[in-house]
């Protein structure tokens, strides 16, 4: 059961747009082998997304991102990004799709409180760590830029990690 006062703080703390998204995500599930899975989650808030990607050719001949879904176990900012990622990436090319940001995700969602806005990173990273799980699969040459943003999640990573055992300790 929903608690109703908890929707209504909710409510007051994000955009219309956010809670439209949050009640009535689209693309959530899972892909049966998929492409390329993205699974990024932030340990400090709790966060976890995994992005599912199926990749096929369009009429020219360029790669595409086909079908994407996302499961998501996180907050309503969480859950937003994660269903707002693959309404901008669907039927984008690699490429493009690589291009995608976190402000393109806060302005289609019309803001986040600044305190949300690693969500939309987030959402970005598991797109992005799913396409570069796609090019490995496949074997295909990593795209420099593509490398770089997967180590730079990988070091942001290793760091929260590395933060938050010293923390606990």
């Amino acid at each position: 059961m929903v608690n109703k006062n908890k929707l209504n703080t909710c409510s007051s703390l994000y955009t219309p747009q956010v809670m439209k998204t949050f009640k009535n995500p689209h693309n959530y599930g899972k892909i049966k082998n998929a492409d390329g899975i993205g699974k990024v989650g932030n340990i400090v808030c709790g966060d976890v997304m995994w992005l599912y990607i199926k990749v096929a050719k369009n009429r020219k001949d360029e790669e595409i991102i086909k079908d994407i879904k996302f499961e998501t176990f996180g907050c309503v900012a969480a859950i937003s990004t994660s269903s707002t990622i693959t309404d901008l990436a669907k039927g984008k090319t690699i490429k493009e799709a690589m291009e995608i940001e976190k402000d393109d995700i806060v302005k289609k969602l019309g803001g986040l409180p600044s305190i949300k806005y690693h969500c939309s990173i987030l959402a970005v990273d598991a797109l992005i760590e799913a396409i570069y799980d796609y090019f490995t699969k496949k074997g295909n040459k990593i795209p420099i830029d593509l490398k770089l943003k997967h180590e730079k999640i990988q070091k942001a990573k290793d760091i929260i990690e590395k933060r938050y055992k010293k923390w606990k300790s």
